[in-house]
């Protein structure tokens, strides 16, 4: 990590490399793949608990993606409390109705259709933990000046999918949801005017009546996502 007194380049033998056959590799991509197809965002939850250390650790996972100049601009907030998942609730209900209500522009609404979104957002009080992502658009030195971070959006990006993949590995389902604006989770959760809170993702098991929109299934084909240069 960035720090004063480590500002010059260090190299260190490569720690760990999974070295594999072709066969092997392309066995464990298509293994990859087969895996990670069947997550899917649910927004039926069941109010059956998930232990901490699982979600701690699904934390560590995204907390060893990589960053711009390996600043790692994030933190994560993770919540099982009640009172305040109701209070997050409330807070982006009434933003959501805003959006809903035509804040977010006729053709944005009529996109969600399919989704069979709406302002109503019960899941992120049933959901087991709530975990807030936040972007830290600057971090300070031990002595509290300033430093800036670099390419912010997409290292927190990155880290937001390892979390999301480490959470379907552990088994759990997750959904996020980013109201917009949401400025009260800084007040809330105690997080400096730095960070910019840029998702919450309501994670735990799925009830057992649980649906996915139809729409959800249908993927792009490989040659609509790929162009190969070789």
């Amino acid at each position: 990590m960035f720090a004063r007194e480590n500002i010059e380049y260090q190299g260190i033998a490569l720690p760990f490399f999974h070295d594999m056959t072709d066969e092997e590799m392309q066995m464990a991509a298509l293994d990859c793949y087969e895996f990670m197809r069947h997550r899917h965002s649910v927004r039926d939850f069941s109010a059956r608990p998930v232990p901490r250390d699982i979600i701690e650790n699904c934390v560590r996972t995204a907390g060893s993606a990589p960053s711009g100049a390996n600043h790692q601009p994030w933190h994560f907030v993770a919540i099982s409390n009640p009172e305040y998942k109701s209070r997050i609730r409330e807070a982006s209900e009434e933003e959501e109705r805003k959006f809903y209500a035509g804040g977010g522009g006729d053709e944005w609404l009529k996109a969600l259709e399919p989704i069979g979104t709406n302002d109503d957002k019960p899941h992120l009080e049933i959901a087991p933990w709530l975990i807030v992502v936040f972007a830290q658009r600057f971090g300070h030195f031990e002595d509290g000046q300033k430093f800036k971070n670099y390419y912010v959006p997409e290292s927190v990006g990155i880290a937001t999918g390892f979390l999301l993949g480490a959470l379907h590995h552990a088994g759990l389902t997750a959904l996020t949801h980013t109201p917009n604006p949401m400025k009260f989770l800084n007040e809330m959760l105690g997080r400096p005017k730095s960070e910019k809170p840029t998702m919450i993702i309501a994670v735990g098991h799925p009830a057992a009546d649980a649906t996915v929109p139809e729409v959800a299934k249908i993927k792009k084909p490989l040659g609509d996502i790929l162009t190969v240069c070789d």
